[in-house]
């Protein structure tokens, strides 16, 4: 199943989004397309994180987006360390 994100994703969409991945079914491969994203807030990409970490893949990613996430990724990473 691919989901196809257009225009701003921001914290609102994040629940909505998290409640429609919900209802797949265990096992199905999911991907978030993302090729039509013009804005995104930080919320939305710690949860764009998060769905890569659970096998959801990111299609389209704008290269600012995965940049994002990158940073993000690494923040927690150092948090972990330095909590650890």
């Amino acid at each position: 199943m691919v989901l196809s994100l257009t225009g701003r994703v921001e914290i609102e969409d994040v629940a909505e989004l998290q409640r429609i991945l919900g209802l797949e079914e265990s096992g199905c491969p999911i991907a978030l397309d993302l090729k039509d994203v013009t804005l995104i807030d930080r919320d939305a990409v710690k949860f764009l994180a998060r769905c890569e970490g659970d096998s959801i893949r990111l299609e389209n990613c704008p290269a600012y987006i995965r940049e994002w996430i990158g940073q993000d990724r690494n923040a927690s990473r150092q948090r972990e360390n330095l909590s650890g």
